[in-house]
C-alpha cells in the first residue's frame, strides 16, 4: 500500500508538473487549467492518504504538536520500509 500510494503521488505530481509547463506557453486554455485543478486536487488527497497512514512526507511543524516520532520509523533504505 504504501509504495502503490508513493508511485501515485509521483504520477500525479509529474503530471502537474507537465501541465504546468504546457500552461506557460498556453495560459488560456481553459481545458489544461481544469486538467491542472484536477490532477493538483488528486495528487494533494494521495499526499493526504498517505501521511495519514505512514508520516509526513516533506519537512514542516505539525500544528497538532506532535512530536518528531516519525525519525524512529524505518528509513526508506531499510529493509522494514519496503
Amino acid at each position: 500500500m504504501r509504495n502503490k500510494l508513493l508511485k501515485e503521488i509521483s504520477a500525479t505530481q509529474f503530471a502537474l508538473t507537465e501541465l504546468g509547463l504546457y500552461l506557460d506557453t498556453h495560459p488560456c486554455d481553459q481545458k489544461a487549467i481544469a486538467a491542472a485543478k484536477e490532477v493538483e486536487a488528486k495528487r494533494d488527497e494521495l499526499v493526504k492518504q498517505f501521511e495519514e497512514k505512514f508520516g509526513p512526507l516533506t519537512v514542516g511543524i505539525d500544528e497538532s504538536g506532535a512530536d518528531f516520532s516519525w525519525i524512529c520509523d524505518p528509513w526508506p533504505w531499510e529493509k522494514e520500509a519496503n
